[in-house]
This record gives C-alpha cells, structure tokens and sequence, in this order.
C-alpha cells in the first residue's frame, strides 16, 4: 500500500530541469535507495517530499496522517541546545516541557528546592500528554547513539551532530524517514550501526547515499534520478548495475539510429528543385519530428577528466616511524593517541587509516608528514616530498569566491603537466558549465564541492596525496573513477575514509586504531584488516556493546572468515550429515534466488498487490542472508573436517 506518490513532478532551476515530469511511489515498509549524479536534484527532491520545499508543477499525494521525518546532510540546531533539548524536538508541542523537565530536574538534584514547585507542575503537564513514555523513548535514542545527552550540539564533531539529528528523527517514530547521506561524517562503527537499524525498522525509508555497501546492505529498491526521470530498479545495489548498464547501451543504440536516420533525412529535404516538387508531405512531418526530438534529448552527463600531475618523485623512502608516542593533556586528563607506534612508508605506498572518530587518526597523519613532533620516539622523513590535502571539512574554500578564482587565484591559465590550460576549460573536465566559472561556491551543492576542491588539489603538483574523507557526497560514478586514479597514480597516497568499498579498491596497506593509543599496521584493504585482526580486536567492540564488525561488514559473501576450530577435534556424526547436505541446500537456496530475480525483473510482476511485491522482496533478503550463512558454515565444517 502506498505511504506517498509523485506524479508529473517538475521543478527546475535557472534552465535545468531537475524533475521532468517525474512519477515516484514509495509503499509502506520499503527501503528505497535514491541515486544520481552530484547537482541532477536529489536533495531537493527529498526537501519536496519532507515538505520543505514546493514543485513547479505536478501532484504530491500522502497518506492522510503520515508522519515524515528528514534528516539533511548538514543539520543544524540552536546553539544553545543540548543533547537532550535537541532530539526531544523531534517530538513537536511536547518538546518543550520535555527539555524544561530535563533541565529542572538537574537543578533539583543539585539542591536547587526553589524549583520544586516548577517541576511538579511539569511532572502534571507530562501526565497528561502520555510525556513519560515521550521522554524514555527520548533517553533511549540517546542512549542508542551513544550520546551524552547534557552536552552542547555546538560543541560536537561532524560525526555527533549527525547522530543527534539521526536521534531526533527516529524519536518520532516516522512513518516514513528521509535521510539525505547519513553516513557522512559516521565512522566505521556507526555506519554498520545505522545499516542495522534500518534493515529492521518498521515504516518506510527513503535515503540518499553513495555508500555502495551500505546502499546494497540497506535498500530493497534503487530509485535513479537521471536527466529528470525517476527509474527504479526492484532489487539490491549490484542487480541495479547490471541493469543500468544493459539500459544505457540499448539508449545508445537508440540514439545512434534515430541520429543516423535524422541525417538521412536532412540530405534528402537539401536535395534539388527537381527532389522537392515530388517529397512527400508526411516525409517532411517525420523530419520535423526527428529535429523535435532530436532538440528535446538530453544527453547523459559526461565524464569527470581526472588528471594528477605528479611533481618530480620523491626519495624511495617517505617516512620512518620507531617507537612513536604522542597524548594530549585536557581538562578531563591525559589522553594518549599514539602509543610505541613503529612503520616504514615508501613511495607508492597507498596507506589507509582505520578508526573511530577521535582515534587520533589526524594526528598519526601529522606525525607521519613531519607536521607534529612526537612525545618519544623518532620520526624520519624522506627527501623531495611534496604534499597536496583534500579537507574533508572543505575549509580550503571560501564561499563568496567564484569557482575560477578558487582553481587559480589572479590567473586565467593553469598548468598541467608542463603545458597551460584556460581555467574555465579544467573547469568543464570536472562537468562544471562554462556560466558556471564565475559563479560563487556558495551556490554549489555538496557534491559539487567535493569535485571542486578535487579539482583544486589536482591542479597542483605533488607526490603524496593526503585525502581525509574524499568520498562525501561524490556521486557513485565519480567515486569509481577517483578510485581508478588512485589506484594507477604512481605517487604516494594517505587515505582516511569510512568507505570500505572505496579502502579494499584503492589501499595497498591499512593502519587501524586498536585502542589505548594503540596502532597496528595490515597487508591488504579494509576486508583484509576485518580477517587478520586479533580475536581480542574484534571483541572489543561486542563488549563495549558496538556493532559485530565481522558479521555485517561484507563486500560480498564469504568477506567473513569462518572461526578456526580446536586443534584435535573432528566431526560429530551430527555435523558431518550437515556438511553432506549443505551443497543440496545452498543450490536449492541459489535456484529460489534466481527465480526471485527472474520475478522482480520481470515488469508485469509490479502490476500485482504491493503485498505480493513486498513478500518477493523480503524473501529476496532472507534468502541471501541464508545462502551467506550457509556457505560460511560449510566453510567452518570444512576446515575442522
């Protein structure tokens, strides 16, 4: 049953049609992943559907008494909020005597008896609003993103900003949630947190992410917005690339007959006065109609030309730690970031770093450049190092500036790889429009900024490239062609990224945070670190009650290294039937998964009841699910046999 439709949206701005007479429905229950290009209008398609925002044309139905609650890329709150204040506004009227409750009542308890009186008042007004079950469903958001609930918004890193927003949304408890990029600025840890709570959440979801694990892990259906149109894809992230890709050569094909036919008829109407006295009327209408059409397509997007220009190479060797420590001393006590840490970096080494927010994973970067001096130990840089940032913070930029003067300050030229190019053409390799040059970045959208400050770093020449969550808000195109360039970029490259599809396509080795300061270098990417790491590693994080790394962290199945058994054991007779029947099983599994991908592509099948079509798309999810843990079992039976 649909919660929500769209039908012949439009809405543009300047010239750009951003939605071009688009129809959506999102049905109770789903999770619907909404993709597109950086600037094709996703965030104010989402704005539209909050209610945050009007279309220029067309019909936005919702269910009577639906609830909607949006969480934006960049939240914002009132300086003064607390924790406390800030999620319980998620609630509307009763907010108010909720945060004054929780504020008497700290008063009370520091011996303030003048405010007895208040507070009872407060306790009746909460009685009468069913406020008790309000403020506990408040405590316990609070408690469920680990938050200190008496602390100050604006005193929170990125990271806790967004889990507060994400807490005021799922306080309400939304019939439908919209999420525009959720996971920026979330570690590892809250990424796979989030992932899970939204697999079992009970309304409808809509959100914005260019997270590919997350996005297959999370959505049962991909929505794209593509030149204005809304296609969906019924399915997981990978069912929708396959997709995509067969839709887009059969475009161009289509394309390319229309324009070869247009041609045709273009020398025919040019022919002599003898050809035109016989054309036919009807030939001449078709060839109005091919230039119609012809003038109405729109292209698709092009490319993003990324080009590093390396600089002259640096020393075989870029850093050498031994023994390096570093803590810091704050009002609430010492603080240790680094602990005895030792590594050695060569040119070429692609590095990622690993860790919570507040690690220290900033400050093991500024040790290894040279940048910070260490409490003990020795640090030994290489020789003709030259160093290019990319901010994750965007702090680079100044927002009244226009894009040209932010590429190349009082010059029209820029220099790549020894020869001069007009600023507004390296403007257009990164896909922005020439009348865009002059425009103030202020008027970009987060995507777009991203790929600026990109093409901002890339216009200087350097030989390690030190990259602190370039990943957010690129679209996922662009996020696989940064990747394709790192990866063949013979320079040196420090990654800190909460991508892990983006670490296992890029990093050669990984650094990761093992508590108390502790820092542990892996062969390998961000799936490899998951199967080398100590047992003691992984559970840590069971035990301070954060998420299972090992369980929901998956590149695809069999990411996950099964447990080793105890030496000398062997198969129970029990066990050894189960392993005897597990190929059986995992083939029946993978034929029920073919047939449901056979029925969720067929277009008939969404003629149905959205019961019916919602049942195929859970099964679809549990069977995966079944088929991942039964070939994980069969590995774990298989290394003790």
């Amino acid at each position: 049953m649909p919660v929500l439709t769209l039908d012949n949206a439009c809405l543009a701005y300047g010239h750009v049609a951003l939605l071009d007479h688009a129809a959506l429905q999102i049905d109770a229950g789903e999770r619907v992943g909404l993709i597109g290009r950086n600037g094709s209008g996703k965030s104010s398609l989402l704005k539209a559907l909050a209610g945050l925002g009007a279309l220029d044309d067309g019909l936005l139905w919702r269910q009577p008494g639906l609830s909607v609650a949006y969480v934006p890329q960049e939240p914002e709150f009132a300086s003064h909020d607390t924790v406390f204040d800030a999620v319980a506004a998620g609630l509307g009227e009763v907010a108010r005597v909720l945060a004054e409750y929780h504020e008497v009542t700290h008063k009370v308890g520091a011996g303030d008896t003048a405010t007895l009186d208040r507070l009872e008042h407060l306790q009746a007004q909460l009685e009468a609003n069913d406020g008790w079950t309000l403020n506990s469903r408040v405590e316990q958001a609070i408690s469920r993103l680990a938050l200190d609930g008496d602390a100050r918004v604006d005193a929170l890193s990125g990271g806790g900003k967004k889990r507060v927003a994400l807490a005021r949304a799922l306080v309400a408890e939304p019939d439908l949630l919209l999420l525009d990029e959720p996971t920026n600025h979330l570690d590892v840890d809250g990424i796979l947190w989030l992932e899970d709570l939204l697999r079992g959440y009970a309304g409808a979801i809509m959100v914005i992410t260019h997270d590919r694990i997350f996005l297959d892990g999370v959505a049962t259906r991909i929505v794209e917005l593509d030149r204005g149109k809304l296609v969906s894809f019924p399915g997981r992230f990978a069912a929708y690339q396959e997709r995509k890709e067969f839709m887009l050569n059969e475009e161009a094909l289509a394309n390319a007959r229309a324009d070869k036919m247009l041609a045709q008829e273009e020398v025919w109407i040019r022919k002599g006065v003898e050809a035109r006295r016989t054309r036919s009327v009807g030939r001449v209408q078709r060839l109005e109609q091919l230039r119609a059409a012809r003038a109405a397509r729109r292209e698709q997007l092009g490319k993003v030309d990324f080009k590093v220009v390396r600089g002259d190479a640096s020393g075989k060797l870029v850093a050498e730690l031994e023994d390096v420590s570093k803590r810091y001393v704050t009002t609430a006590g010492a603080k240790t970031v680094v602990k005895d840490f030792s590594c050695r970096i060569q040119r070429g080494d692609k590095v990622g770093l690993v860790g919570a927010n507040g690690t220290g994973k900033t400050t093991l970067l500024r040790l290894i450049l040279g940048e910070l001096q260490p409490d003990a130990g020795q640090v030994r840089l290489g020789s003709r190092i030259e160093v290019a940032y990319f901010d994750q913070f965007r702090s680079q930029l100044d927002p009244e500036a226009p894009l040209c003067e932010i590429i190349s300050p009082g010059s029209d030229y820029v220099e790549i790889g020894g020869s001069k190019k007009h600023v507004i053409g390296y403007l257009e390799d990164f896909l922005f429009a020439p009348q865009r040059a002059r425009s103030p970045v202020k008027s970009l959208s987060g995507g777009e900024r991203n790929r600026l400050l990109l093409a901002r770093l890339f216009a200087r020449p350097a030989n390690v490239l030190v990259l602190d969550e370039p990943t957010n808000d690129l679209d996922i195109e662009t996020l696989e062609l940064l990747e394709a360039l790192l990866q063949d970029y013979s320079g040196t490259v420090f990654l800190v990224s909460h991508d892990r599809a983006f670490l296992d396509n890029v990093v050669t080795q990984t650094i990761a945070a093992e508590g108390g300061g502790r820092w542990k270098e892996y062969v390998g990417g961000y799936s490899d670190w998951l199967r080398q790491r100590p047992a003691a590693v992984a559970a840590r994080f069971d035990a301070t009650g954060g998420p299972d790394l090992r369980g929901t962290a998956r590149v695809g199945a069999g990411d996950t290294a099964p447990a080793k058994p105890a030496a000398g054991k062997r198969l129970s007779f029990k066990e050894q039937r189960e392993l005897d029947q597990l190929p059986a099983r995992i083939a029946a599994l993978e034929a029920e998964q073919a047939a449901l991908h056979g029925r969720l592509a067929d277009p008939s099948f969404y003629l149905e009841a959205a019961d019916l079509q919602r049942q195929a798309q859970d099964r679809l999810a549990a069977v995966d699910a079944e088929i991942d843990a039964a070939l994980q079992r069969w590995e774990a039976l298989e290394a003790k046999a």
